[in-house]
């Protein structure tokens, strides 16, 4: 994700057009797996008015590659596997490759500090943070930093240096708390180590050496392309266009600026698959999704980060490669299982898509139908008040702003019920049913499944010091003591709020 953890994030708990499958491949029959899939999508478009979905699959020796209803309902085209999308933070795993592909030729050392490269790099962390932090989300500052530094070929050295203000929220490498901004620091490593801009060094380096055609950090680049313009919903729920939430400042281009398709989507999962073209060797692939760092939760519960990968475990044992990404109006989901040769990636133009892909991403329908594989059991249990209270309390978020202002985001926990109670300016905006030890699930007020798991980080001395949620960190304040200072809550920090769509 690029978007921020935001209080509609909190409170968030179309008819679909043709089918347009495209097979390789000798056989021109669709398993029934892969009508099971289309048939999910299409009724999600339905039940969450999702105006276009793009689809591509790579299962059982063979691609899958459609798309279902429109562009923009304004100016309605048809969406098919060609259709231009925002991929967001899926971009942060190019940018991770970029750097895999520099730590090959020798020019970047994974393990060796930040400030190896750049001598200038200053933030509250200690002076040993590591590009492997960086790229593992472990690097311990704030992430959630979306400062606008202009549009000329120093964005990104500006952005970083504007980091310098980024408060260090934990040790480096020791917690996973997603972070934007260390991704941006990455870019710029990229940008030193080759001595381009970030977006000319990653077409060099990824872009075009595997023909990548359909994706771009500009619709320029991309001209005469067909595009799934972002939608927000009016008052009684109905799709609204809004294209001006596709512009982005081009700080963040290193951690969420791609536009792609479901076909190059699918090329690209191809590529991590070790079945594309050789860019890396099969040893630098594998490295990008071992020795994770810290584990936690990111709506599922993770292993940890690899190169920008996150490395989800399974019932059965096979893990899963993962990622996705947000902007407002364009949320998509992404995964691969290395060990089943299945890679799926699932686009969508609307608020209401994180709905469907919570279904297919979080939730373990794909990976079942698909895989044969489930997600880790989580079975809710009611703990007594004693055992809540020690995780009851206001937990804030910080995010800093395109202008640089400093925001926080808030959110109230009670015991209730045997259960956690989260409360968004006084609403009850969740409940939080314990499935082990600091891991909740996070259900809508009336007890639907969400399909998204949280958990607790505690302190040196023990005690709940953390909530993780969405893979941020809210840190705690404890009833009875003085409340953090905050500045009120924030919606997107991005260019854009989209109308927001009906709670479901």
């Amino acid at each position: 994700m690029v978007e921020p953890i935001s209080r509609r994030s909190l409170l968030r708990t179309a008819a679909a057009g043709a089918a347009a499958v495209v097979t390789t491949g000798a056989a021109t029959r669709i398993p029934a797996a892969v009508r099971d899939l289309e048939e999910k999508i299409r009724a999600g478009m339905t039940a969450y008015r999702i105006p276009g979905v793009a689809y591509g699959l790579y299962h059982q020796g063979r691609e899958y590659v459609g798309g279902f209803g429109v562009t923009d309902v304004a100016a309605p085209a048809p969406v098919d596997g060609d259709t231009v999308f925002r991929i967001a933070s899926t971009t942060k795993t190019f940018t991770g490759t970029a750097a895999m592909r520099l730590a090959e030729r020798g020019r970047l050392d994974l393990d060796r500090p930040v400030r190896a490269y750049l001598p200038g790099f200053r933030t509250a962390t200690s002076p040993g943070v590591t590009v492997r932090q960086v790229l593992n989300h472990s690097a311990g500052w704030l992430g959630d930093v979306f400062t606008d530094t202009g549009s000329g070929d120093d964005t990104l050295e500006k952005y970083v240096a504007a980091l310098e203000t980024a408060p260090q929220l934990t040790p480096p490498g020791t917690v996973m708390a997603y972070n934007n901004a260390a991704i941006g620091v990455a870019g710029r490593l990229i940008e030193v180590t080759t001595g381009a801009v970030y977006e000319r060094a990653l077409r060099s380096l990824i872009l075009d050496p595997l023909r990548l055609r359909g994706t771009a950090f500009t619709l320029a680049e991309l001209a005469g392309a067909r595009v799934a313009v972002p939608h927000g919903s009016d008052a009684s729920g109905d799709p609204v266009s809004v294209p001006e939430a596709l512009a982005i400042p081009r700080s963040l281009h290193a951690a969420g600026g791609l536009y792609s398709t479901a076909r190059d989507q699918l090329r690209w999962a191809r590529f991590h698959l070790g079945d594309g073209d050789p860019l890396l060797t099969r040893r630098s692939l594998r490295a990008m999704r071992w020795r994770p760092g810290p584990g936690g939760t990111l709506f599922v519960e993770v292993d940890g980060f690899g190169v920008t990968w996150m490395l989800r475990p399974t019932a059965e044992g096979p893990r899963v490669v993962q990622h996705g990404g947000d902007l407002p109006g364009q949320h998509s989901g992404f995964l691969l299982v290395p060990e089943r040769g299945l890679a799926l990636t699932v686009l969508t133009n609307s608020e209401s898509g994180p709905a469907l892909l919570a279904e297919l991403f979080a939730d373990d329908w794909a990976l079942t139908r698909l895989a044969g594989l489930h997600n880790l059991p989580a079975t809710p249990r009611s703990l007594t008040p004693a055992q809540l209270s020690g995780y009851e309390g206001r937990y804030v978020a910080d995010q800093i702003g395109s202008a640089g202002e400093h925001a926080s985001l808030t959110l109230d926990l009670v015991a209730q019920g045997g259960r956690l109670s989260g409360r968004v300016d006084g609403a009850e905006a969740m409940v939080l049913p314990f499935y082990r030890r600091d891991h909740v699930l996070a259900r809508a007020p009336d007890g639907t499944d969400a399909h998204t798991r949280a958990d607790f980080v505690r302190d040196p001395d023990g005690s709940v010091g953390w909530l993780r949620f969405g893979g941020r960190l809210f840190r705690r304040t404890p009833p009875g003591t003085a409340a953090l200072r905050t500045t009120g809550h924030t919606s997107a920090l991005l260019p854009v709020t989209l109308p927001h769509p009906p709670s479901r």
